[in-house]
């Protein structure tokens, strides 16, 4: 067209905006919005929408974000391609916070508005938003259909209501392999294998089970020590449904057989993977079961192989040095750590949300930020000093090693998912959930300690770690220390 100089519309325009998004063809599409302006469709509503998409789908987000704030009037598809921009490339709170402009400026909402806004929701563990939405769903009349039924079974399981999320499940009119794949997933993230495996189980009822289902069921395996079913259901993928193992199937292989301390069967799994060589996330199975179990020999093969694959992951080392003081090899402790300093490589910070009356609160390890710093502190000195009196005791070996000098007089006590939660139980009512949200798995200590803060306060405690959900009540977790 450009070589015949026949004249482009805003139709010709969207077409290959579209094409350029699906491609990812960044360059090309850059080329495609100088013509737009050129030829006069810089302020057209319909290529604006486009030129949103193909800059998000291409991870510019910067740049959509400029061309959608410059839209003298914003579609609904335009602030839907912009949130789910943010959406999809890990950005939730941003998408969210478009979305709160959104419900200001009076628009209405669509099932893709709300799809996205419930994976938003998802990402962050906010609650009180997943409700909304759901009542909004409810109120307006939009229909659940699976792709949002599946949203919400998402948004319940990855924000710690499991019951509600098994109400949506069995309220659906209608279930697909996804909607099954999500309920199975939600309970195995949650600790619950055996009704992950129920539901698993009730599929010969409904659809055959995909690649990803598998995945789901031997994680929720993994998570709660069901090895003779996880292995059944491996060996059953294979011959009943003619379904190749992944990658993700054999991590999943490799973490359940080491949790469950088959040390020796796990390394086997590996050695027999001949069609697919072993990524990072197999030996990071592998090292943290050795961790675990402190077993240093085979750690070290882990560790040797994990570092050939990603040398400057800190993580690594992290876990590395974990399996040394374990074992109390606390020279080779030393080493790893000065490999780190050399390297230039620091710990991934960690830190904890937890939401108060709808607004979200982060505490990181040692926070002082809070405006109320001094009374949770001194709250929180208060209930470990109960907690004591109930035969609590710090597991001073689980995190010593890992901190600097300056940082150990603080480095138990004052973990972020300890401030979250004194601040949680200081601003909430009694009796209700306090529900938290950690970036990386929870320590041992906390975990300990959590167990007896149930008990002094009698109240629920749901954590949502880097990898699954811990519901403590009573003194008891149910993860059932298996994690």
């Amino acid at each position: 067209m450009l070589a015949c100089k026949t004249e482009c519309s805003n139709h010709t325009f969207t077409a290959v905006l579209k094409s350029c998004a699906n491609l990812s063809a960044l360059g090309i599409g850059k080329t495609v919005h100088c013509h737009v302006i050129v030829c006069g469709y810089g302020l057209d509503l319909f290529v604006q929408a486009a030129l949103v998409s193909f800059y998000t789908k291409c991870n510019e987000l910067g740049a959509a974000r400029q061309v959608f704030d410059e839209m003298p009037e914003r579609s609904l598809v335009a602030w839907n391609a912009m949130i789910s921009g943010y959406e999809q490339n890990g950005l939730a709170e941003e998408a969210i916070g478009l979305f709160n402009c959104m419900r200001e400026a009076g628009m209405e909402f669509d099932s893709v508005t709300m799809v996205t806004v419930l994976a938003a929701c998802s990402q962050l563990g906010d609650l009180g938003l997943g409700r909304w939405v759901h009542e909004y769903i409810n109120v307006n009349g939009l229909r659940v259909n699976t792709t949002i039924g599946t949203s919400l079974i998402n948004m319940y399981g990855r924000c710690g209501d499991v019951i509600k999320a098994r109400e949506v499940f069995d309220s659906l009119n209608q279930q697909n392999v996804i909607t099954w794949t999500a309920m199975i997933s939600t309970y195995g993230m949650h600790g619950y294998g055996n009704e992950a495996m129920k539901i698993f189980h009730l599929m010969k009822h409904g659809p055959p089970p995909n690649s990803v289902t598998f995945i789901a069921v031997l994680s929720a395996c993994a998570h709660a020590g069901l090895v003779s079913e996880g292995q059944l259901a491996y060996a059953s993928m294979i011959q009943n449904y003619q379904i190749a193992p992944r990658i993700e199937h054999h991590v999943s292989m490799v973490d359940m057989l080491g949790r469950a301390g088959l040390l020796n069967e796990a390394y086997q799994h590996i050695q027999s993977m001949n069609d697919i060589k072993p990524n990072a996330a197999v030996w990071t199975a592998m090292l943290g079961a050795c961790k675990m179990h402190k077993n240093v020999t085979l750690g070290v093969i882990a560790a040797e192989n994990l570092l050939a694959i990603e040398p400057h992951h800190p993580g690594h080392f992290v876990l590395i040095s974990n399996v040394y003081a374990m074992a109390g090899q606390m020279d080779r402790v030393e080493m790893v750590r000065n490999v780190m300093i050399e390297k230039g490589l620091k710990k991934q910070v960690g830190y904890s949300t937890i939401e108060v009356d709808n607004k979200t609160y982060m505490f990181s390890m040692a926070d002082v930020s809070h405006p109320e710093t001094d009374t949770i502190y001194k709250y929180l000195d208060e209930l470990m000093e109960r907690c004591r009196e109930v035969g609590y005791t710090p597991a001073f070996e689980s995190v010593m090693h890992e901190v600097e000098d300056e940082e150990r007089a603080h480095a138990l006590r004052y973990h972020s998912e300890k401030l979250a939660l004194a601040f949680g139980l200081l601003k909430t009512r009694e009796g209700s959930v306090i529900r938290i949200v950690k970036n990386l798995r929870v320590c041992e200590d906390c975990h300990v300690a959590i167990k007896f803060i149930s008990v002094v306060t009698r109240r629920k405690i749901i954590v949502r770690d880097k990898l699954r959900f811990h519901h403590f009540e009573d003194g008891s977790c149910s993860c059932l220390d298996y994690w």
